[in-house]
């Protein structure tokens, strides 16, 4: 199982500071978003039951799309305050419960998810552990992508026949649908005026952009000149929505196999004060 570490923090972070309250340890360290991700994790542990856990993170904010396309989640805030210190504590969590920790300067974690699930699943079967929809691009027969949903345990497991029954997509159609509609979240535009409904479209019928730009005079005048208004935006929003599966990291199975040290994830819970989680281990 490939955790998107960044996915479960932020969402723990949220979920429990929209009361206005942060857990913070008796030392004043803020610790919300770290124990929410330990729920998180742990459910899914739990209830998945891998073999093997590899946990993946981004490594600042500047990676090779920020140098493709300056404004690249370019209208995300800051992180809060108090989430800042937990970006390094939650990976001294995952280190203690014998998770090891994967990222690299200049690429996104989504790109060493993509790099691992590729290794992997040429000899294992692969989930991935994720928030984050972006990630169905990786969906095959030996790797499936669970997204979490709203409310805790709630998951939805995407093979490639659900990813086709639900979005009417292949995983490599994922990527072409995003190069045509772009994405608010990450902040790159697309194709303007082209929405989610008339791109499926167009990819059924066409099944590809490439398939698209050829039968350009098929397609209603109105479509057509939006998309040849945006041709260079079209094939960037596609390039920046490509996750890369060729990244410089590695993590040998050995290395990810699951055998948590007790002792020592509980002597972690306890200086975090994480009384409320200690019956993980006990």
């Amino acid at each position: 199982m490939l955790v998107d570490g960044m996915a479960l923090l932020f969402r723990a972070y949220y979920a429990s500071a929209y009361s206005g309250y942060i857990k913070k340890t008796s030392a004043g360290v803020p610790t919300n978003a770290v124990y929410g991700f330990v729920k998180y994790f742990w459910d899914a542990v739990e209830r998945f039951e891998p073999s093997h856990v590899v946990c993946c993170w981004d490594m600042g904010s500047t990676t090779f799309r920020t140098e493709m396309f300056g404004a690249y989640k370019g209208n995300r805030d800051e992180a809060p305050e108090e989430l800042i210190p937990q970006f390094s504590l939650v990976k001294e969590v995952t280190e203690a419960m014998g998770v090891p920790n994967v990222g690299l300067a200049g690429y996104e974690a989504d790109d060493c998810i993509g790099t691992l699930a590729r290794t992997y699943s040429e000899h294992s079967q692969v989930l991935i552990l994720t928030g984050d929809h972006d990630m169905l691009q990786l969906v095959d027969e030996r790797t499936n992508v669970i997204i979490m949903k709203k409310g805790p345990g709630n998951y939805q497991v995407y093979t490639p026949d659900v990813l086709l029954e639900e979005k009417g997509l292949t995983a490599q159609q994922i990527v072409d649908l995003k190069g045509l509609t772009g994405d608010t979240a990450d902040n790159y535009p697309g194709v303007k005026g082209i929405g989610e409904k008339t791109a499926v479209k167009l990819l059924n019928e066409f099944l590809h952009i490439e398939g698209i730009l050829e039968n350009l005079a098929q397609l209603p005048k109105g479509v057509r000149t939006k998309i040849e208004a945006e041709l260079d935006m079209l094939h960037l929003s596609r390039d920046l929505a490509r996750i890369r599966c060729d990244v410089p990291v590695a993590c040998t199975m050995e290395d990810c196999l699951l055998d948590v040290d007790r002792d020592r994830a509980i002597s972690k819970f306890e200086e975090l004060e994480f009384k409320g989680l200690l019956q993980l281990f006990k």
